[in-house]
């Protein structure tokens, strides 16, 4: 049955598992969930309670491009400031600050591009489903 419970994982293609590992995990603070070797090489980040984690996945017989646009969006929501410190681990872990096609992020927070030129959001607002 699929309910509030119900894990998710978010799955994508990436160019370096390495560079996003090391933003992910130095400059985010996810932990490696899983990480595999074989057909295709995979990391599994997230944090180890959470009802989610992040796969990352390239082939190296076939590689699949990322194709991320500036809606490309992963968000969390903080629910308070986004720390600066914690702005400057994702820089130097390989992430670049960018503007936000959608102003609304630009004042609820900060957008960072990883490597792979995807993007994260880090909000000051919290959220809620209910």
């Amino acid at each position: 049955m699929i309910d509030q419970h119900t894990h998710i994982r978010i799955a994508r293609p990436s160019n370096d598992l390495a560079a996003v590992e090391r933003f992910y995990v130095d400059g985010l603070g996810l932990s490696v969930i899983l990480r595999m070797s074989q057909e295709h090489d995979l990391i599994m980040l997230g944090w180890p309670a959470a009802g989610w984690h992040l796969e990352l996945v390239r082939d190296p017989a076939a590689p699949v491009a990322p194709v991320p646009t500036e809606e490309d969006l992963l968000v969390i929501y903080l629910d308070g400031s986004v720390p600066p410190e914690l702005v400057e681990r994702l820089v130097a872990a390989g992430g670049k600050v960018v503007p936000s096609l959608n102003p609304y992020w630009d004042t609820w927070g900060v957008t960072i591009a990883d490597p792979d030129s995807y993007r994260l959001v880090l909000c000051t607002r919290s959220w809620t489903n209910a």
